[in-house]
């Protein structure tokens, strides 16, 4: 059984910073891609970052050039580096892994209040 363990959520004012991770854990092999994705409330889930390994990250528009994904190989995790947070950052934010034959599997959520 693979499970994702995120932290690094919490409340803070617009402008301010925050790092979210995201560690696997059980047996998990050959992770393609690892990413993040946010729900606000009542909005549909959607996607903010992700990244393959060797690559670059690929990231929504709203988020570009505010948040940075990296991940670590060799401690199966991932991370969210964001800054110059907006209220609309605002959401639940996912981690997730494309891992083994084509395997999804997300983390429990992790919530991201960003005040005015």
């Amino acid at each position: 059984q693979v499970q994702l363990v995120e932290s690094g959520g919490g409340l803070v004012q617009a402008g301010e910073s925050l790092r979210l991770s995201c560690a696997a854990s059980g047996s998990v092999f050959r992770i393609n891609v690892m990413g993040w994705s946010r729900q606000a409330p009542g909005k549909q889930r959607e996607a903010v970052a992700s990244i393959i390994s060797g690559g670059a990250g690929t990231y929504a528009d709203s988020v570009k050039g505010r948040f940075t994904i990296s991940r670590d190989n060799a401690k199966n995790t991932v991370y969210l580096q964001m800054n110059s947070l907006k209220p609309e950052d605002t959401a639940v934010y996912y981690c997730n892994l494309v891992w083994g034959s084509g395997r999804v599997t997300w983390g429990q959520g992790t919530q991201v209040t960003v005040s005015s």
